[in-house]
């Protein structure tokens, strides 16, 4: 990913002021701009504001925590978050990821892991330059790769870098059952650490923006114990 190519700041949002130093410092060596807040609601008129192209945002903050400033993020943008939590429950994880979070880092991390994390989630929100190009449509439902556009009864659906992959994925293989672990492959660089249920949260997440409801799916079917296909072209 060239930083160049980052359609905004990156803004680090993170009560610490020596650890945001650091971020911020390990970052702009790699060639990110950078803006940092402290403080909740400051950083939320900032996002507002400046429009950044990523957020690293700290769930324990003061004014608005990290969980609130994701929901009201994921209402107007699709930016880009990683969380940092310095809490390692699993609900605390995926209610992060159930709200719009990309990923997140458990602390105390390395700033150097922080960077990677930071680049791997940024070549995933571009899947559009990798996956193959034609039109995928099931029942009202089209993928337009070319146009990275997903409409269902010709309306737009915005979807995040994440959803999408996920999607396309499904919808090039119409009725082959795909396992959690193959998707979670498709989704995240080989190596990283990431749990199971982040492919059901992601899912859940892309039902409700297609109105599919799971339990009578017009096209995503879970297959319980493994994974998920899409319906094939008969409509099942």
């Amino acid at each position: 990913m060239n930083p160049a190519d980052l359609s905004g700041p990156i803004l680090i949002v993170e009560d610490d002021r020596n650890t945001a130093a650091l971020v911020a410092t390990y970052l702009q060596r790699e060639g990110f701009i950078t803006l940092q807040e402290h403080d909740g609601a400051q950083a939320l008129a900032t996002a507002r504001r400046e429009k950044p192209g990523f957020v690293i945002l700290d769930l324990m903050l003061p004014g608005l925590d990290g969980w609130e400033i994701c929901r009201e993020l994921r209402k107007v943008s699709e930016v880009p978050i990683l969380m940092l939590t310095a809490r390692e429950e699993e609900i605390d994880r995926v209610l992060g990821l159930s709200l719009g979070a990309d990923d997140y880092v458990v602390k105390p991390f390395s700033p150097r892991e922080l960077v990677e994390r930071v680049k791997a989630i940024l070549r995933r929100v571009r899947p559009a330059a990798s996956l193959e190009s034609g039109t995928l449509q099931h029942d009202g439902l089209t993928l337009d790769p070319d146009k990275h556009r997903v409409t269902v009864d010709g309306q737009t659906v915005a979807l995040t870098a994440v959803e999408y992959k996920l999607l396309h994925a499904l919808m090039r293989a119409p009725g082959r059952v795909l396992s959690r672990e193959e998707l979670l492959n498709r989704l995240y660089d080989h190596g990283e650490s990431v749990i199971d249920r982040v492919v059901d949260v992601h899912i859940g997440k892309l039902r409700q923006k297609l109105g599919d409801d799971p339990n009578a799916p017009l096209y995503i079917h879970t297959v319980r114990g493994f994974g998920y296909r899409f319906a094939d072209d008969g409509g099942d």
